[in-house]
């Protein structure tokens, strides 16, 4: 069972220019990693979101993953960035009719964990209508979070919810109702400090917000951000696509260091709580976006990457907190 340790995994999109499997997956193993969450790859077909690739092309890819002795810790969808209702806002999110969401995107989230061997499905709350009230939005966003867990459990499976400006679980305080609300073991939640930080949250806001995650924590994106010290409200709008200041963890704003000590603190707990959804241990996910991110997705390089990974050594060394790389004699998986 999980204990007072981590596992290391990296989006590995964020590292290929050309996103070709080849490129993403020598680098992330070059690294020492033993897992990458999988979001945008080209399987020789070209660049497709993984929920996009036909079943040919998921078999190419789970053979390309075992030839570099890679697994994969997550899907990283974009389930649940749609708009919860249909409603001409100024942005350019899209809108599904929910039941067709969930016999369409959200179905094929689940084939990709299941033919990738993946127990965790990342994902969002939805976008409500930009200038609204969210609080009005935050019931239909249960019930339709409690819908896709539900399915999620049928299969075996986890959905992790992401905190991330704009949407409805902008915030830790609002994932935490969320989850309490929802009230299922097949949905966990995502901690994500540079996401925190480009809202113009102060360290302190952060670290709160990360303890008002803990009950429902179940892994954490490694990303950080320069503070430009704004004050921010629940309800003001980021442009994520002109978002240019983010930097390894051990230089942000999120306070890192901190949130890492008091990850150490509950790591047993959290571990037996994802012993019991057979999910291979707590991960903290590297999503750097050292040279850029938006909406959807981010670049590092594979450079970047190794910056960002040495950071993140770093500050779990501080904390005490174990990890592993791969190592001489080899190290494989069993």
């Amino acid at each position: 069972m999980p204990g007072e340790s981590v596992l290391i995994s990296g989006f590995s999109d964020e590292v290929a220019p050309d996103k070709t499997m080849e490129q993403q997956f020598s680098v992330m193993a070059a690294l020492g990693l033993r897992y990458v969450s999988m979001r945008f790859v080209d399987c020789g077909n070209g660049i497709k979101n993984v929920l996009q690739l036909e079943k040919r092309e998921q078999k190419i890819l789970k053979g390309r993953l075992a030839d570099f002795g890679l697994r994969v810790s997550s899907i990283g969808s974009p389930i649940g960035k749609v708009k919860i209702a249909d409603v001409d806002d100024g942005t350019r999110n899209r809108f599904v009719p929910f039941d067709q969401y969930l016999r369409d995107d959200v179905a094929r989230a689940i084939e990709a964990a299941r033919e990738l061997d993946s127990k965790l499905i990342r994902g969002f709350s939805f976008y409500h209508p930009r200038g609204s009230d969210l609080e009005k939005w935050i019931g239909q966003s249960i019930d339709q979070l409690g819908q896709i867990a539900a399915l999620c459990d049928e299969n075996g499976l986890t959905f992790g919810v992401e905190v991330e400006a704009n949407l409805i679980g902008q915030t830790g305080q609002i994932l935490q109702r969320i989850h309490k609300q929802v009230n299922s073991r097949a949905l966990l939640l995502i901690f994500d400090g540079g996401n925190l930080v480009t809202q113009g949250f102060s360290e302190k806001q952060i670290m709160e917000q990360f303890i008002d995650m803990l009950p429902g924590l179940g892994w954490m994106h490694i990303k950080d951000h320069v503070s430009d010290e704004r004050p921010t409200t629940a309800s003001e709008y980021v442009d994520e696509e002109v978002l240019n200041q983010f930097v390894p963890a051990d230089r942000g704003a999120t306070g890192h260091v901190l949130i890492f000590n008091e990850l150490k603190r509950h790591l047993t707990e959290i571990g037996k709580r994802l012993h019991d959804r057979e999910i291979d241990g707590f991960f903290v996910d590297l999503e750097p976006h050292l040279r850029g991110g938006g909406q959807f997705g981010g670049y590092s390089g594979a450079d970047g990457m190794g910056i960002a990974l040495r950071a993140l050594c770093r500050l779990l060394e501080s904390a005490k907190i174990e990890f592993e790389l791969r190592s001489w004699p080899t190290t494989g998986l069993s």
